[in-house]
């Protein structure tokens, strides 16, 4: 520990973020990076506690509490203080494959569960996770690393989000032929399709995937299981089969007026605008909110995401509809620490709407009952009522409707980010995989499914979830597809 009193004598900074409406102009990141200087006092605020919770990665009351990846937070925070940039990179690299991800978009429980965080804000653990990754990749440390031996052992990994990537880096560094099937045009999962520019800039995965490559991995794009190829031909021709997938198949809303046009799903029109972004030749996106009166249906990250994109397409005006009250300024009683704590804060999109519009684009408490078309069929307006929320004897929350609050909104296109129900059933079908409820049945720490030779992990098998437990899941996962090809293993 190298400043003792750090936590007392320094505030919690992070890095200052471009101007919310000058930004709108282009699809570049929104922060601005931090000075080593400040990194270093950022640093100098770790307590080196005697029981650091920010790496514990437990689910406590329904949330995530520390970092399931178990990063040795408090020991890279130390060698930032100290300037050891490069030993930093090596102690986060041992837990953690991809920072320059979970740095960028990752929650952080693990600051939520920071120990000076029970009186004062957390040590700013995400903005040095990403600083430590990026310097690394700027001074030329992180260099392609292939395995020096080969077992000839050949594993097929469906699905290229972080857990597939995850999964794949770690079978390969193993010594295994890995193969990662995406059935997208390009490689990366939500990281690339399902995450707009502004929050993670694609030439940041792509650096990632070209440096897997050099490392021997092969990547097959445009090839969907059950369509391009089958699930018996990997098996036949792979010696084990892992699949991160990811859970894929959206909610939907069954309300009248559903089948009215202009109403979609929030991932497609993440994944048009971005897809527009990147290939020049691809032309507009087919979905645009570009002079609309548009609504997010969903108050997650997703729905901000959204607010965010729509934002820079110039729509007209923008909502976004949540179920539950606002979150309160600071924890409630019955939200102590370490766990996540569930308070306001003011997301980049919601900044960027305040400066458009002058407001906060959120609307909480409030429920769609009917969607309204014109004589053409597309959606022009939607019909809402206000709802409280209450807590039963047994500790159980409803919603009840407020009567006389009916209001009816303006909207020429609608955006469901409602969340992700589970795998596509076609996929589970046609592998003739076991699940419940959409979700792949394998146990906790084996990931075997009622296939041989045959793992799942990350959102496939344990449902909608963070990018660090994909990522936690896609490493254990190989782990067992390693022992199982091998009688034993020395991955983590």
């Amino acid at each position: 520990m190298g400043k003792p009193t750090g936590f007392i004598e320094y505030e919690r900074e992070v890095p200052k973020e471009r101007d919310p409406l000058s930004r709108l102009n282009d699809w570049g990141e929104y922060q601005l990076p931090f000075s080593e200087e400040k990194l270093q006092i950022q640093g100098a605020r770790c307590m080196d506690c005697g029981t650091p919770f920010c790496h514990t990665g437990i689910d406590l009351n329904g949330s995530t509490s520390g970092c399931p990846l178990y990063n040795l937070i408090p020991e890279w925070n130390d060698l930032v203080y100290r300037g050891r940039w490069k030993e930093a990179l090596e102690r986060l690299l041992k837990t953690n494959n991809f920072p320059e991800f979970t740095g960028r978009v990752c929650p952080a429980p693990c600051e939520g569960s920071c120990t000076v965080a029970i009186h004062d804000p957390a040590v700013a653990i995400k903005s040095i996770e990403q600083a430590i990754i990026d310097k690394g990749f700027a001074e030329g440390w992180i260099v392609p690393r292939p395995p020096k031996n080969r077992t000839g052992k050949k594993v097929a990994v469906v699905g290229s989000g972080p857990a597939g990537l995850a999964c794949a880096d770690q079978l390969n560094k193993a010594g295994h032929l890995v193969t990662v099937f995406e059935r997208d045009d390009r490689i990366g999962g939500l990281l690339m399709y399902g995450i707009p520019n502004m929050k993670l800039e694609k030439k940041v995965v792509e650096r990632r995937v070209n440096l897997l490559k050099l490392e021997g991995i092969t990547f097959v794009t445009n090839t969907e299981i059950g369509k391009d190829v089958t699930m018996s031909q990997l098996q036949a021709e792979f010696d084990a089969v892992v699949l991160c997938a990811g859970a894929q198949k959206q909610r939907n809303l069954d309300i009248e007026g559903r089948e009215s046009t202009g109403i979609e799903y929030a991932m497609k029109y993440l994944t048009e605008s971005t897809k527009s972004l990147l290939d020049p030749q691809y032309g507009e996106p087919t979905i645009s909110a570009e002079g609309k009166d548009v609504i997010v249906i969903g108050g997650g990250d997703t729905g901000a995401d959204c607010v965010a994109t729509a934002l820079r397409q110039k729509c007209r005006s923008v909502v976004q509809f949540g179920k539950h009250p606002r979150l309160p300024d600071v924890r409630n009683i019955d939200n102590p620490w370490p766990e996540y704590p569930y308070v306001f804060t003011l997301d980049y999109a919601y900044k960027e709407a305040e400066a458009r519009f002058g407001r906060d684009p959120r609307q909480y408490s409030i429920a769609t009952k009917k969607i309204v078309s014109d004589e053409q069929g597309h959606v022009k307006e939607l019909h809402t009522i206000d709802m409280e929320k209450i807590r039963g004897e047994d500790g159980r929350y409803t919603f009840r409707e407020i009567p006389g609050s009916e209001r009816v909104w303006p909207a020429q296109l609608v955006l469901i980010a409602i969340g992700f129900a589970g795998t596509e059933e076609r996929l589970i079908s046609h592998a003739g995989l076991e699940h419940n409820n959409l979700k792949v049945k394998a146990a906790y720490g084996d990931y075997r499914t009622n296939l041989e030779g045959v793992f799942v992990a990350g959102d496939m098998r344990r449902g909608q979830s963070l990018i660090v437990w994909a990522i936690h899941e896609g490493r254990e996962a190989a782990r067992e597809c390693d022992k199982y090809l091998m009688g034993y293993t020395n991955l983590p």
